[in-house]
C-alpha cells in the first residue's frame, strides 16, 4: 500500500515541479519583487530522486527505471547549468513530465 503512496506523492511533486516552472517564468516578469532560485528546483528534484529511488527499489521494472534515472538527470542537468551559468534551460520541463508518466504508469501496471 505505502508503494501506492509513493507513486501518488511521486506524480504530485513532479506536477508541482513542472507547474512551478511554467508559471514562474511568468511571474518573474511582472514587476512585484520575485527572483528565481535554483534551490526551489534542487528542493524538487531531491523530493523527485527520493520517491524514485522507492519505487524502483521495490517494482524491479527496467524501463520505468531508465525513465526515472535519465528524467532525473534532465533536471539535475538544468538545475547544475542554472546554478553555473544563470540559464534556465527546457531539461527541466521534459524531466519533471517524464517523472510524472512514469509514476502514473508504474501505478497502473503494479496495481493493475
Amino acid at each position: 500500500m505505502k508503494y501506492k503512496t509513493y507513486d501518488f506523492l511521486g506524480a504530485s511533486a513532479a506536477t508541482l515541479c513542472l507547474v512551478h516552472c511554467l508559471i514562474f517564468p511568468v511571474l518573474v516578469i511582472i514587476p512585484i519583487g520575485i527572483s528565481h532560485s535554483p534551490y526551489i528546483d534542487f528542493v524538487f528534484w531531491i523530493i523527485g530522486s527520493i520517491l524514485a529511488f522507492k519505487v524502483c527499489k521495490k517494482e524491479k521494472s527496467m524501463p520505468i527505471s531508465i525513465l526515472f534515472v535519465v528524467s532525473l538527470l534532465a533536471i539535475l542537468t538544468s538545475i547544475v547549468i542554472d546554478f553555473v551559468l544563470h540559464i534556465h534551460l527546457p531539461l527541466i520541463y521534459f524531466g519533471s513530465v517524464g517523472l510524472i508518466i512514469g509514476h502514473i504508469v508504474n501505478h497502473r501496471r503494479a496495481h493493475a
